[in-house]
C-alpha cells in the first residue's frame, strides 16, 4: 500500500472541507489498491453543530451504500484519516472490521486509537486492527492550523485541540 499517496486524497478531501468553512477532516476507504469510499466532515460551519457526520462516518455510510458491498472482505479495507479517530468513529470502524487504520494528525483531545479494548465486551475486544500513525503529519497538521488561525471557524476554537494544534511546529 502506498499510505502517502492515499493520505494525500484524505488531505484533498480536509482541504475542501475546510474551503466550505468545515472541521478540516478527510477520511477514504481502500480495498485493493483502490478507493471505494470518501467522507469528508459536515456540520460543524453551521451555528448548530453536528456531532455525527464525522467524515469516517460519513466514507463508512458511502461503503455500506455500495452494489459490492458484500462482496467485499472488509479485513483487506484500509481507511485513511486526515486525523486520528474519535472514541465514535474508532468504534465504527471495529463494528464494521476493517483491518487497517491510518491516520496523520494525533488527537490530543478526543482520539480514541489508544483505547484498552482489552476491557470491552467481546465485540470490541476480539477486533483486530493495524493502525499507523503520523502518515504526513505535517500536511495535515498545517491544514489544522489554517482552520484555527481563522477567527470565523469556532469548532473547538480555543480548546486543548485547538492550543495543542497552534503551538505545534
Amino acid at each position: 500500500m502506498n499510505h502517502e499517496y492515499f493520505m494525500k486524497e484524505a488531505l484533498n478531501l480536509a482541504q475542501a472541507a475546510l474551503e466550505q468553512g468545515e472541521f478540516p477532516v478527510g477520511s477514504v476507504l481502500v480495498y485493493k489498491n483502490k478507493i471505494i469510499a470518501t467522507g469528508k466532515r459536515e456540520g460543524t460551519a453551521k451555528s448548530v453543530t453536528n456531532e455525527v457526520d464525522h467524515a469516517e462516518i460519513i466514507a463508512l455510510r458511502n461503503l455500506a451504500g455500495m452494489d459490492s458491498f458484500n462482496e467485499i472482505s472488509r479485513k483487506k479495507l484500509t481507511i485513511y484519516c486526515t486525523m486520528e479517530p474519535c472514541l465514535m468513529c474508532f468504534g465504527a470502524i471495529l463494528l464494521s472490521g476493517i483491518g487497517t487504520i491510518v491516520y496523520a494528525y494525533e488527537d490530543v483531545m478526543g482520539g480514541g486509537t489508544s483505547c484498552d479494548t482489552k476491557n470491552l465486551t467481546p465485540l470490541y475486544k476480539n477486533s483486530r486492527i493495524t493502525i499507523v500513525p503520523g502518515i504526513l503529519r505535517k500536511e495535515s497538521l498545517d491544514i489544522f492550523k489554517m482552520y484555527f488561525y481563522n477567527p470565523s471557524n469556532i469548532y473547538w476554537k480555543g480548546s486543548l485541540l485547538a492550543s495543542y494544534t497552534l503551538s505545534q511546529k
